[in-house]
């Protein structure tokens, strides 16, 4: 076994891989650019080596620093992690010819099967389902038309060394082919070095699935069951979970065994992941057809080591080093159910637009929750390193994977994820209410994030139901993320807590000399107006009405306090009841009022005393500026590029510009007609957000 291994990448997952190594016995080496110098895996590792300026391509990008950096530390092995050079053949190559083990599948492999079009004529060979498409190089625009016309659209346009949802548009006719085409060829260029697109059909009402695989260098290969993966925007996955709720066990072992096939067929060995694509409306499940095979960890993998009790880190080294798989693929079960809930710093009330900066409040969930770093297979079933040490019966738990910590910053040069969210319970029920009430407690202050609009997801009776495609979240927000529904319940909650808070500032004002005059208001005299609607909060002893029953509120709170965890109770003198719900409220003061964010959702409560409140419907709102006639820009990044002239006249819908933004393009579009007035902004410029890039007449 290796004594010393080095870690190529960074945040997240290189903190991720020191934990299994560290209880491995195996010291670590990070290496790290300048945005990262004081990042937390830097300080976990037990040594630390500076590789270069911030961006990724002076840094994490350049192998020759990493494999020096190996050599000057007296690293035996390298884990690539996930992303920048984890599927770079010669980045393991190279290593191969330092003497340096590749924690990884063989240069082989990942050759076959990270070009796009040769892993697709390598798994029809294999006797893999393969969607219909054309499997060559594409001259130019003019051959992309005709070729997607042949297939049939809608299509999928896609960089053949593409991933993570970049290099990817899907067109419904030739516009969309011609306007995407060089769009895709250029992400394809600028976040791979390559290219090369091939197109193929797209599937409709299409479920994303995904078969881990796991095999040694003696030819020993299993399939860890399935995961989920169809909660997509932008081809980028937002929620995982393991197994599905779709997939029968014949059609399980028929998905695993031709996965199994196809890496036995490129000599495969390591962790990897062979994705599927699956016709929802084939009832039958017979309907799935082979992706692409990703030769490394992928970002959800905690899912399947819930389910399995198998940490794939530990057997991605211990097959590294020579080791043979401890199991067989009949004793690899299914223990419960995982969730795993990406969340981003991008603001789901704007777009999604990314948000980059520091995060001035960071606390995830607290150990109330249960949490687990990771169930380890210390305690071990006669099939060497798979967990026993779940109860099936038991409450479930809470996993934080992050890479982040209070006061740090969130950069706009590497990818935009805070944290992941992973919740393991019996049931699926049982895991996504964990994941809701995991998410109230979060604690993100400083930048957007997506935390409501996660929780939107699995209150949703849609996910709750199992019925997912990957069109999900364009057909249930298609106006765009507004806030979960709240239930009446929740408001009568909410406007009990509003009541409750501002008694507490009221006294705590009181206190202060020369704050207030006479008298706070008593209990019971405050007028809360919250989604709309008036309402009188009854606050004797702390018991508000609920559902029109009385029950006992109780939370904790210090005035200028910025979260508060409220319990319900049923309205009687039994000191030991459980209580009837729990909820996390991010509490933000307003004028005359507060902004209350739980389940989803922000909630604006006005809270005054009853006795001025009649002038509430009296006072005015700002107005906001008109900007309809700006093209502003929604995010910081890079113009690449001006679709029209000043002078020209423009349609609804017709492209404006393109920003690249996190290695992404996207195409801004004229909301309605008008002429072009003045551009303010060049071709090449990095543009803030807001910046207006041109006037509309």
């Amino acid at each position: 076994m290796f004594s010393k291994i080095l870690i190529a990448n960074r945040g997240e997952i290189a903190c991720r891989i020191i934990r299994t190594a560290r209880r491995m016995g195996i010291a670590t080496v990070a290496v790290y650019s300048d945005a990262d110098a004081r990042a937390p895996f830097v300080q976990m590792a037990d040594e630390a080596v500076h590789i270069g300026p911030s961006p990724a391509a002076e840094s994490y990008l350049v192998a020759d620093k990493i494999i020096a950096a190996a050599k000057q530390i007296g690293a035996e092995a390298v884990h690539p992690g996930y992303g920048f050079l984890s599927e770079r053949t010669s980045f393991a190559e190279a290593l191969a010819a330092e003497g340096i083990e590749f924690i990884g599948p063989p240069v082989g492999a990942i050759a076959a099967m990270g070009d796009k079009i040769e892993s697709k004529k390598l798994a029809r060979e294999a006797g893999v389902n393969v969607v219909p498409g054309f499997v060559g190089e594409i001259e130019d625009t003019g051959h992309a038309v005709r070729i997607s016309s042949e297939i049939g659209y809608p299509v999928m346009m896609k960089a053949s060394a593409g991933g993570g949802g970049k290099g990817m548009r899907l067109a419904y006719n030739e516009t969309d082919v011609r306007e995407g085409f060089e769009s895709v060829k250029r992400e394809g260029l600028n976040s791979f070095g390559d290219d090369r697109v091939f197109i193929e059909k797209f599937i409709l009402n299409p479920r994303h699935i995904e078969i881990q695989v796991l095999g040694d260098k003696h030819g020993n290969i299993v399939y860890l069951n399935e995961r989920e993966c169809s909660i997509q925007r932008r081809h980028q996955k937002v929620v995982e979970e393991a197994p599905s709720p779709f997939v029968t066990p014949r059609m399980r072992e028929s998905m695993g065994e031709q996965c199994v096939a196809l890496a036995k067929a490129v000599g495969y060995y390591s962790a990897g992941t062979v994705e599927l694509i699956v016709s929802g409306a084939d009832a039958s499940g017979e309907s799935f057809y082979f992706l692409e095979m990703n030769t490394r960890l992928q970002v959800e993998h905690p899912v399947t080591e819930a389910i399995t009790g198998v940490d794939l880190v530990e057997q991605m080294i211990r097959v590294a080093a020579g080791e043979k798989l401890p199991f067989a693929q009949g004793d690899i079960g299914i223990n419960g159910w995982s969730i795993e809930n990406r969340v981003y710093a991008e603001d789901p009330y704007r777009g999604f637009l990314p948000s980059t900066g520091r995060l001035v409040r960071y606390a995830p969930p607290s150990p109330k929750f249960h949490q687990a770093p990771f169930v380890s297979s210390e305690v071990e079933t006669p099939a060497q390193g798979i967990s026993t040490s779940l109860d099936a019966n038991g409450p479930g738990y809470v996993r934080i994977d992050d890479g982040v910590t209070e006061g740090g910053e969130v950069s706009m040069f590497y990818d935009p994820m805070i944290a992941k969210l992973i919740t393991w319970a019996p049931t699926r029920e049982e895991a996504a209410d964990l994941q809701i009430e995991a998410l109230d407690a979060f604690r993100i202050e400083g930048l957007g994030h997506n935390v409501d609009f996660l929780s939107a997801i699995m209150q949703h009776s849609r996910f709750r139901s199992g019925e997912l495609t990957t069109g999900f979240i364009a057909e249930e927000w298609p106006e765009g993320f507004h806030g979960a529904a709240a239930e009446p319940r929740l408001l009568e909650v909410l406007a009990g807590v509003a009541g409750v808070l501002a008694t507490a500032d009221a006294d705590r004002a009181q206190r202060i000399a020369g704050q207030l005059n006479g008298p706070n208001p008593p209990p019971g005299d405050w007028a809360v107006r919250i989604a709309g609607e008036d309402r009188l909060v009854g606050l004797e002893e702390e018991a508000i009405t609920v559902d029109g029953e009385p029950v006992a509120l109780e939370l904790e709170y210090a005035p200028g306090e910025r979260f508060v965890e409220v319990a319900l109770f049923a309205d009687n003198d039994d000191e030991d009841a459980a209580p009837l719900e729990t909820y996390g409220i991010q509490v933000e003061p307003r004028r005359a009022g507060y902004r209350l964010t739980t389940r989803g959702a922000r909630h604006e409560a006005r809270v005054l005393p009853t006795r001025i409140a009649h002038l509430a419907a009296h006072m005015l709102e700002k107005m906001p500026p008109d900007l309809s006639r700006l093209l502003i820009c929604p995010m910081p990044g890079l113009l690449v590029k001006l679709h029209v002239e000043e002078g020209e006249e423009v349609q609804p819908g017709q492209p404006l510009a393109t920003v690249e933004a996190m290695k992404m393009e996207n195409i801004l579009r004229a909301e309605k007609a008008a002429t072009v007035g003045k551009i303010n902004a060049a071709e090449g410029a990095s543009l803030a957000v807001d910046e207006v890039i041109l006037e509309l007449e």
